[in-house]
């Protein structure tokens, strides 16, 4: 596939992202390529090739002959995905609190910054982007691409949509967001009980 059709397709893909989180796709709502190919200004291929791409997340699913629907998380889904997040993430990251130096983290910081800036923006897309790319070099360091591979597959599929819930606003965004910033300082501390208490805090919110 040429470079182009790719840079296409992602930046398709990135709208499409970017639609769900503002709340302009909602769940159950049905669109067809060719719709929102026309919406965007591009052709039909790369707009299906986004949309296979989230249709693989678990984001949306393919209806027969008319396109494909929205779909969104019920609150019981959203708190069995923070479960099993937590369930992987947690014991991993409190290991690495153990193995590796507090200056480790320094490195991070970076990207809990971005994180912020796009919460405070309230760019819901942007900072599921941002959240992504924490969690993601968080873990790096354990050396497990499975464990990493998994994670991020289920990180992504709870920034799915919620039934009956708005988008998130600033407010709420910018409170998690200041959460990796917490993580980290606990990372620096050296006390893997802290670090083990504030991430399980950070995935399921309690």
């Amino acid at each position: 596939m040429a470079p182009v059709r790719h840079c296409v397709r992602d930046q398709v893909l990135a709208a499409l992202r970017g639609a769900l989180a503002d709340g302009d796709l909602r769940p159950g709502e049905v669109h067809s390529a060719p719709q929102l190919a026309v919406r965007w200004g591009v052709s039909a291929g790369p707009v299906r090739e986004a949309m296979h791409q989230l249709m693989s997340e678990g984001t949306i699913e393919a209806v027969p002959n008319r396109g494909f629907r929205i779909c969104g998380l019920t609150a019981r889904d959203l708190a069995e995905l923070a479960e099993l997040r937590a369930a992987l993430e947690v014991p991993a990251i409190t290991a690495l609190a153990r193995d590796l130096p507090p200056a480790h983290w320094v490195g991070l910081r970076p990207l809990a910054d971005a994180a912020v800036t796009a919460a405070a923006l309230g760019d819901g897309a942007a900072y599921a982007e941002a959240d992504l790319a924490f969690h993601r070099e968080l873990l790096a360091p354990a050396g497990n691409r499975q464990l990493v591979a998994v994670t991020q597959h289920l990180h992504r599929r709870s920034q799915a949509p919620v039934i009956g819930r708005p988008p998130r606003g600033a407010a709420d965004l910018l409170a998690d967001a200041l959460e990796h910033g917490a993580l980290l300082d606990a990372l620096a501390s050296g006390s893997p009980d802290r670090v083990e208490r504030m991430a399980r805090e950070h995935l399921t919110g309690c």
